[in-house]
């Protein structure tokens, strides 16, 4: 694991927590970070978030977490041990409702793809071992 990819753990990890613990926003709905980007020279980390809840929700999120950007990145500046402390961006991930945006149409057009159930089939086996039998005993 490069010193690249231990430094976005560690900066997802304590972004996590201090929104989760320390900020206390009445517009922060239920946010989850879901990934954090840092330049190779470690100056920009673009954090992605996820919301649970509609657009409305998002806005005011997105306010939230941009007024406590400043206060963030002093709390990343202590807790990670760098050099410089990165500006942060915060950026919405709507990727997990688009997956499964995706995935009801996908099951859509299986539900109307899918053939009937033939019960036609177990019939006629009934039908071939009823004469095996029949042609056996004679």
């Amino acid at each position: 694991m490069s010193r690249l990819d231990r430094v976005q753990m560690a900066i997802k990890r304590e972004v996590s927590s201090i929104i989760h613990d320390e900020i206390k926003d009445p517009r922060l709905g239920f946010v989850t970070i879901t990934n954090v980007e840092v330049t190779k020279d470690m100056r920009l980390a673009k954090i992605l978030y996820s919301v649970l809840g509609k657009d409305e929700d998002y806005g005011k999120t997105k306010a939230a977490l941009d007024s406590a950007a400043g206060f963030i990145r002093r709390l990343i500046a202590e807790r990670v041990q760098l050099r410089f402390a990165p500006e942060i961006m915060f950026k919405d991930d709507r990727s997990q409702e688009y997956s499964i945006r995706i995935q009801e149409v996908l099951d859509e057009i299986a539900k109307e793809a899918k053939p009937p159930e033939k019960p036609v089939r177990k019939a006629a086996k009934r039908e071939r071992k009823k004469s095996n039998r029949v042609s056996k005993k004679k």
